[in-house]
């Protein structure tokens, strides 16, 4: 129902910004600023459907990557209490776990209605659509068949998640530094698009001229040339932007997703700071 949804809305989009680059391209090719720049918006338009379902599918998993270690651990000390396992879910099923919450719950109803162990944490295991679940549960399973003690494999498991999420953690503070050096060297980019646009295009003579397509020669005036340039610097400052976030993105926490935020950042201070200095 939700994909259904995802493709009502993705068809709407799309024709609407079919509709607008067709009348962008009847009307408005005689003026180049403005044609450029609905381009552009057409295109951010198109894929922002996908770029907010991907990034909320993302902060989704992390969520309940982040809860599923203190879950872990809840469950291992009531296990260790002497409560049986239907027992223990149905007791940390009323903790908080945020995103995870929902499922714990799930997990409490389905083994109260007798369903087998083995086939609701499969069904956890592909509701949460998350490798590292993913891998502990198999892990859990694959004990559970071969005679082991889950509530041993659960307390191994449970340390496994913690050091995980603790070197997570060391990672995203170690890549602080790098996530600051991505900014820096933006920002110098954009000091030096702005330097080149306020203090070299001018420089140039109304000498200049170019061939047209046609093979004539016609004279390039220095306004001509001064808006092509800005023109220039502007879509690279916007390039710039969107590759350097989805960089630090990566590099930070280790998603180009999640380098999302920090490309629309840049975009739109690079663009501000270029349209308000350039």
């Amino acid at each position: 129902m939700a994909d259904k949804k995802f493709y009502m809305i993705f068809g709407a989009d799309a024709a609407f910004v079919a509709l607008l680059l067709v009348v962008n391209w009847m009307f408005l090719q005689a003026v180049p600023n403005i044609f450029a720049s609905l381009n552009i918006l057409g295109i951010g338009i198109l894929v922002l459907p996908i770029i907010i379902v991907k990034y909320a599918e993302y902060k989704r998993k992390k969520q309940l990557e982040d809860n599923f270690p203190v879950f872990l651990r809840d469950f291992v000390e009531t296990v260790r209490g002497g409560m049986t396992i239907p027992q223990a879910f149905t007791s940390i099923s009323k903790n908080d776990y945020g995103a995870l919450s929902p499922y714990i719950k799930r997990i409490s109803s389905q083994l109260e209605w007798g369903i087998p162990v083995d086939q609701v944490l499969m069904s956890f295991s592909k509701q949460t659509k998350s490798k590292l679940i993913s891998r502990v549960v198999s892990s859990v399973i694959e004990s559970h068949r071969f005679g082991g003690k889950l509530t041993d494999t659960f307390e191994a498991l449970s340390q496994t998640a913690v050091e995980v999420d603790r070197l997570r953690s060391e990672r995203r503070l170690y890549l602080q530094s790098q996530m600051l050096t991505g900014y820096i060297i933006f920002f110098v980019f954009l000091a030096v698009i702005i330097g080149l646009q306020k203090f070299l295009v001018p420089s140039f003579n109304s000498g200049f001229s170019t061939n047209t397509l046609t093979g004539g020669a016609s004279a390039v005036t220095p306004q001509q040339l001064a808006a092509a340039y800005q023109d220039i610097f502007r879509n690279l400052i916007l390039i710039q932007g969107l590759f350097a976030g989805l960089s630090v993105g990566k590099m930070a926490e280790g998603s180009i997703i999640a380098g999302i935020k920090h490309s629309l950042f840049m975009m739109f201070i690079g663009g501000l700071i270029f349209t308000i200095f350039g």
